[in-house]
């Protein structure tokens, strides 16, 4: 699962990111920030610190520094995760029509420990697009998946949300994402969520989300949440 502007626009908590960078010069830091995705008992995901930073106009810097956990019939398991850097770039804007285009490609390193992550570097190569109409939202897009390793396949992956802004504290949206299948014998999913962004006292924001991911094969639902507190720097 994979940045939000001081307006409160998108990205975090949505699985769907959009174009908009971090302000130049100012920092979005989501910390403690926690995921998980998984079905019934048998999930995994990750607490830690995401760091944004507006390097130049229409540039962001993204370092996510996450410990991964997972839990499954054999108990818990936890250990460093992999350290994952990208780059946004806004290549377009058109204030009067409202519409911006970014791309944000990034790579995951192999620094994980406790056999939490795949020992390998893996990248999203990823567009996204962005419709902003008075209080309404909508974005979305995707890109593809560089996942090298033993049993594992590059894959697509993208999405679209529609949020909507009540008053000045509040913002709500939906989304859908599809993933492709990420391992040899895996099967492709689609995720369904409900995210909220609450602005608290400068500088501090709550963001929430969650939903079912339903499996191409059928059986169970699962679900993917998100928490994190944010500051504005």
């Amino acid at each position: 699962m994979a940045c939000l502007p001081q307006s409160v626009a998108a990205g975090p908590p949505f699985l769907t990111d959009d174009p908009e960078p971090t302000e130049t010069g100012h920092w979005e830091i989501y910390a403690p920030l926690i995921e998980a995705a998984g079905r019934g008992a048998d999930y995994e995901g990750a607490a830690g610190v995401e760091l944004n930073y507006g390097a130049l106009p229409d540039l962001q810097l993204t370092l996510g520094l996450p410990v991964q956990y997972a839990h499954d019939s054999t108990g818990w398991r936890s250990g460093a995760g992999d350290v994952k850097f990208s780059a946004k770039y806004r290549f377009f804007k058109n204030e009067a029509a409202g519409i911006q285009v970014a791309l944000f490609p990034g790579v995951t390193l192999p620094t994980a420990s406790n056999g939490m992550g795949n020992g390998r570097v893996s990248a999203l190569l990823p567009i996204w697009v962005q419709k902003d109409a008075g209080p309404w939202s909508i974005f979305g897009g995707g890109g593809y998946a560089i996942n090298p390793g033993a049993g594992n396949r590059d894959y697509w992956t993208g999405g679209i949300a529609v949020t909507r802004h009540f008053g000045e504290r509040l913002l709500l949206g939906l989304e859908a994402d599809r993933q492709g299948a990420d391992t040899i014998d895996g099967h492709a999913s689609t995720s369904l969520g409900l995210g909220g962004i609450y602005q608290m006292k400068a500088p501090f924001r709550l963001l929430a989300s969650g939903g079912p991911t339903f499996e191409d094969h059928g059986g169970p639902a699962g679900f993917h949440a998100f928490l994190a507190l944010g500051l504005d720097l």
